[in-house]
């Protein structure tokens, strides 16, 4: 079979896909100071294994510098969390073959998401020494990754992560964000020197009519 029938090229939702998940990640741990990777389709040498690469995976408490590979020897770790994005191709790869292979490398947790169907999957070791794994169960819509201490859910048809408190913005919104929040500060420090400014022009208007009263009573 020609490789372009056996490997079908990414569409824009499996772009989209991605590039939404490790943008909203970079963001938050960014602000945070918290130091993880973040990769994207960069291939992991593992030891004595055949080499591969995940649409999407974080390894935590490592230096988020650039790099062409993730190796587990040279680096250390291994990954902590691998996200695939299914469009089109050999579904068998990342339903099936990954589910049992990176469960045996020790990944902690391993997530499917079904860009054509809209649908999200997810497997974790429940122990650490466990090789098998088990399927997360969402909780009101969102599915805990306990190794990255978020949530992740489906918004507007795209995986999108959750901290507790509501979902994790991307850059452009956390800009916006931003400016919203400043804009809000000066609406309220011109609110605070207006109701000073009429405090003060009571308070002279006071003054002004006691003097006036006062030159009347002479």
């Amino acid at each position: 079979m020609p490789d372009s029938e056996r490997f079908a090229p990414e569409s824009d939702w499996h772009i989209e896909a991605v590039r939404t998940s490790e943008d909203s990640l970079d963001a938050f741990f960014r602000k945070r100071g918290r130091g993880v990777y973040i990769g994207r389709s960069i291939t992991v040498y593992h030891a004595e294994e055949r080499r591969f690469a995940p649409d999407l995976f974080v390894v935590n408490d490592v230096e988020g510098r650039r790099r062409s590979v993730w190796n587990v020897l040279a680096e250390g770790r291994g990954l902590d969390f691998a996200l695939e994005v299914h469009w089109g191709g050999d579904k068998r790869k990342d339903a099936e073959r990954n589910l049992l292979w990176f469960a045996r490398l020790g990944i902690p947790e391993y997530f499917i998401f079904d860009a054509r169907r809209t649908v999200l999957h997810g497997w974790h070791l429940a122990e650490p020494c466990d090789r098998t794994y088990t399927r997360i169960v969402p909780q009101g819509g969102r599915w805990p990754v306990r190794s990255l201490g978020l949530e992740l859910g489906l918004w507007e048809g795209q995986p999108r992560w959750y901290d507790g408190v509501g979902m994790v913005p991307l850059t452009r919104e956390l800009s916006l964000n931003d400016a919203l929040e400043r804009l809000q500060e000066a609406e309220a420090e011109r609110d605070e020197a207006t109701a000073w400014a009429t405090a003060a022009e009571a308070e002279l208007e006071r003054l002004r009519a006691e003097l006036g009263h006062t030159r009347g009573t002479h």
